[in-house]
C-alpha cells in the first residue's frame, strides 16, 4: 500500500500541490548578495560552538548553513529524536546576528535505519545493496524511506517552521537522481511506463521493441535497462531515455515530496530551495515544481590547466559560467549554496589557489544576479573523507584560509556596494538588445550520451561552446527550456537540438517570422521524442526553416583535419560536419574545402518575415567561425556587441558594472567612460582581479 501511495504521488509530478511560493522577498534587492558558510556543530567539541559562531558573524558573514548531514544526532534510535542541540546552536546564531539555512538530513541514513531497513538503500547495476558508509545510497522510491523522511521532515518543520532565525530550508544535499534498480524502483518504473503509455501496445512501438524481439506482453514483464547485464553497445536507446526521464522524475518527486511536508509547517517568509550540482547529468533541476527557487554547488578548480600558465590557479570558468545561466529562472532568485573556499581532496591536482580567485568567483555570481553566495565549509576538518578539502579557516579553527581572506575582503567591499546601490537603475538599451537564449532538453543530452556516433562529441561541451561565444560579445545568456517563451530574446540558439517536435518547429517558425534571430546547429531535428529517427531526410523538419536540404553527415578521424572558407578566412573542423545543399546559392555562408564533398555548404542563413534563421552544419576546433557567424546574426538583428577574450567577462547588474578575468593576462577595460565611478579595481584587471564601477 505504501508503495502505491508512492507510485501515485510521482505520476502526480505536475499536478497541484504545494506549489512555489510567489510574493516573499527573501533576499532584499538593496542587499545585492548575501553572504553565508556551512557549520557542522556535530563535528565540533561543544566548547568550540560559541567561538565558531562569534567568530562566523565577525568575518562578516550573514547565516550559516547546518544540519543536511546530521540525521543520527537528530535521531539516535528509532523514534528518539533529539533536538536540544540544535537549538542551543540556532539560538547562538540568533545571538550573534546570524541567520540560518537549515537543511534536511535526508542525504545520508543513519546506521541503525540501514541494518534494520536494508531496503532503504539502493541497488546498483549489479542488483548489489548499497551500503551505510557514505551519501546519496538511499533508494528514493522506497516507502520505508520515504516514510522514515517524512517523520524527521515533519518534527523539524514543526519545531522551526516559525524560529525567526530559520529563514530557509535546503531539501537534501546535491540532489543527482541515482540510477536505482532496487525492487521497489523496478515496480515505481513499471508504473512510472504504465501510466505513460497506458497500453502494453504502446510501449513497445516507443522502445522499437521489435527489434531483436524484444517486444514484451505486459508491464510486469519489464526491467529496467541495465547495460551492465546486456552490454553498452546493444541496449535499447529508447527504454535506456525512459529510464533516464523516470530516474530524474523521482528525484524531483522525492524533493516535492518534502515540500508537502515542510510547507504547511513553515512561516510564508521561509523559502524551500535545494543545492544541484552546477551541472547535472542526471537530474533535472526544472522537474521540481514546489520549491521557491533552485540553488547550487561550483567547484571551477579541479586541478586542470584552464587558461593559461595562471589557469591550474584560477580555475575553469566553463561551470560556473553554465550554472550562473542555468539556475537563475524562478523569480528571478537563485543563488549558490556551495563555492569552493580553496583546495579541495577530489581533483586529479589540488593546488593552490591564486589570492583573489575565490573572490573573482564571488563576482562573477553577483554579477550574473545571484541573490546570496555560501560556501562549504567554515572550519577544515581533521578526520574522514573530506579531511584534505579545504575551509575559510584553517585546521586550528580560527586562522583565516587564503579563501577565508577573499570572503572577508568581498564581505567588506559588499558593504560599500551595498551604500552605492541605486533603486532606480534599468539595464542600458544597449544591454538589453543583446539578451540570448539558449535551448537546453535533457532528452537531448541523454539522446546523445547514448549514441554519440563519435568519440569526439560531448552534448554539454558542445552547448558551453556557444554559450562563451555569447558571453564573449557581452550578452546576458539565458539557458531556457523549449516550453519557455522566445518572445523578449533578440537571439535564441539551439545547440545540437536533436529530439524536436512540429509544435516546437512551429515556435521557432512563428518567432522568427516576428523578427527573431534563430541559430540552429547541427544534430537538430533528427529524432522524434521517442528518440526514433525521422523517417525522411537527415533533420527534414527544419528544411523549411533553413531553405536548405541536410544530405549526410561526416566525422573525421581523432587527428585527421577538414578544412572550410567563409568570411574570407580558413576554419578547421574534426568532430561533425553536415553536408548542407542551399535552394539559393547566395544563403551559403561557408563551404567545406576539402574531403570529397568539396565545394558543399557548411553554414547557411534565411530570412523569414521579419527575422533569420542560420544553420551552422560542423563543430569546428576552435569555434572561431562558430563566432563569426554568431557576430553576423548580432549584425542582421542591428545589435551592437563587444568583444571580448577568453576567460574574461563584463556584466551589468543593478547599476553596477562588474569585470572579472580568468585568464592569466592584465585586461584593459576599453569600455569605462572618464566620468565612471570606480568603485573597486581601475581600468587594468589582472589575472584572478576583479573591478567594478558605475556610470
Amino acid at each position: 500500500m505504501k508503495l502505491k501511495k508512492y507510485i501515485i504521488c510521482l505520476l502526480l509530478l505536475s499536478s497541484a500541490g504545494a506549489m512555489a511560493q510567489k510574493s516573499p522577498v527573501f533576499f532584499p534587492k538593496e542587499n545585492l548578495m548575501a553572504m553565508g558558510i556551512y557549520y557542522y556543530p556535530e563535528h565540533w567539541n561543544k566548547k568550540d560552538w560559541e567561538r565558531d559562531i562569534s567568530n562566523i558573524s565577525k568575518t562578516g558573514f550573514e547565516f550559516i548553513h547546518i544540519a543536511e548531514f546530521a540525521w543520527i544526532d537528530m535521531e539516535p534510535e528509532e523514534g528518539l529524536y533529539k533536538f536540544e542541540w540544535l537549538d542551543e546552536v540556532i539560538d547562538l546564531a540568533g545571538k550573534y546576528k546570524l541567520k540560518v539555512i537549515l537543511g534536511t538530513p535526508t542525504a545520508i541514513s543513519p546506521v541503525w535505519m540501514g541494518i534494520k531497513y536494508p531496503e532503504i538503500y539502493l541497488m546498483d547495476s549489479r542488483y548489489q545493496r548499497a551500503e551505510h558508509g557514505t551519501r546519496a545510497q538511499q533508494s528514493l522510491s522506497n516507502p520505508v524511506w520515504r516514510n522514515f523522511s517524512k517523520n524527521i521532515i515533519s518534527k523539524l518543520a514543526a519545531r522551526y517552521g516559525h524560529n525567526p532565525n530559520v529563514i530557509g530550508w535546503q531539501l537534501d544535499n546535491e540532489p543527482e537522481a541515482k540510477e536505482d534498480y532496487s525492487p521497489s524502483s523496478q515496480d515505481a518504473f513499471r508504473k512510472w511506463l504504465e501510466n505513460k503509455y497506458r497500453t502494453i501496445r504502446a510501449l513497445n512501438t516507443a522502445w522499437g521493441a521489435s527489434f531483436w524481439s524484444q517486444t514484451y506482453s505486459s508491464f510486469d514483464q519489464v526491467k529496467i535497462p541495465n547495460a551492465d547485464h546486456v552490454g553498452w553497445w546493444g541496449i535499447n536507446p529508447h527504454a535506456l531515455l525512459d529510464f533516464k526521464r523516470y530516474t530524474a522524475d523521482t528525484q524531483a518527486d522525492f524533493l516535492d515530496f518534502q515540500t508537502d511536508i515542510i510547507r504547511p509547517l513553515i512561516a510564508k517568509n521561509q523559502f524551500v530551495t535545494t543545492n544541484y550540482t552546477a551541472i547535472t547529468p542526471s537530474a533535472d533541476p526544472r522537474r521540481t515544481k514546489k520549491l521557491d527557487f533552485n540553488s547550487f554547488t561550483s567547484y571551477p578548480n579541479k586541478g586542470v590547466s584552464n587558461i593559461g600558465d595562471k589557469g591550474f590557479r584560477l580555475g575553469d570558468p566553463g561551470e560556473l559560467s553554465f550554472a550562473l545561466s542555468f539556475f537563475k529562472t524562478r523569480d528571478n532568485i537563485s543563488g549558490i549554496m556551495e563555492l569552493q573556499p580553496g583546495f579541495v581532496n577530489w581533483g586529479n591536482v589540488n593546488p593552490l589557489l591564486q589570492p583573489g580567485a575565490v573572490r573573482m568567483w564571488l563576482y562573477h555570481c553577483m554579477a550574473e544576479g545571484m541573490s546570496f553566495a555560501c560556501s562549504y565549509r567554515y572550519r577544515q576538518i581533521n578526520y574522514g573523507a573530506e579531511q584534505y578539502h579545504s575551509g575559510i579557516t584553517k585546521l586550528d579553527g580560527i586562522t583565516l584560509s587564503q579563501g577565508g581572506k577573499d570572503y572577508q575582503q568581498t564581505m567588506q567591499e559588499m558593504k560599500l556596494l551595498r551604500k552605492a546601490y541605486n533603486p532606480k537603475a534599468e539595464m542600458p538599451k544597449e544591454i538589453k538588445a543583446r539578451r540570448t537564449a539558449l535551448l537546453w532538453n535533457y532528452d537531448n543530452s541523454w539522446s546523445m550520451g547514448r549514441q554519440a556516433q563519435t568519440s569526439q562529441w560531448n552534448t554539454l561541451s558542445f552547448f558551453q561552446k556557444y554559450l562563451e561565444i555569447v558571453k564573449s560579445y557581452g550578452a546576458p545568456a539565458e539557458i531556457i527550456y523549449e516550453n519557455e517563451t522566445l518572445d523578449s530574446y533578440a537571439v535564441v540558439i539551439a545547440p545540437a537540438y536533436e529530439i524536436a517536435d512540429q509544435k516546437l518547429i512551429a515556435k521557432w517558425t512563428e518567432y522568427v517570422k516576428q523578427g527573431g534571430h534563430l541559430m540552429l546547429t547541427v544534430r537538430t531535428a533528427v529524432k522524434d521524442k521517442n528518440g526514433h529517427l525521422i523517417q525522411a531526410g537527415w533533420g527534414a523538419p527544419i528544411y523549411p526553416l533553413i531553405d536548405a536540404k541536410i544530405e549526410d553527415f561526416d566525422h573525421l578521424l581523432p587527428y585527421a583535419k577538414g578544412t572550410i572558407q567563409g568570411f574570407g578566412k580558413e576554419y578547421y573542423w574534426n568532430n561533425w560536419a553536415d553536408l548542407v545543399k542551399a535552394n539559393k546559392p547566395e544563403n551559403v555562408l561557408a563551404k567545406y574545402t576539402n574531403q570529397f564533398y568539396a565545394g558543399t555548404a557548411a553554414v547557411v542563413t534565411n530570412k523569414i518575415g521579419k527575422g533569420t534563421v542560420t544553420y551552422i552544419g560542423t563543430d569546428t576546433d576552435d569555434g572561431q567561425l562558430e563566432k563569426e557567424v554568431l557576430q553576423q546574426v548580432y549584425n542582421q538583428a542591428g545589435i551592437a556587441v563587444e568583444h571580448y577574450p577568453k576567460g574574461v567577462y563584463i556584466s551589468w547588474r543593478d547599476g553596477f558594472w562588474i569585470a572579472v578575468n580568468y585568464s592569466s593576462e592584465d585586461y584593459q577595460i576599453e569600455q569605462i567612460p572618464n566620468t565612471s565611478n570606480i568603485l573597486i579595481g581601475g581600468k587594468i584587471v589582472p589575472p584572478g582581479g576583479v573591478s567594478v564601477w558605475q556610470q
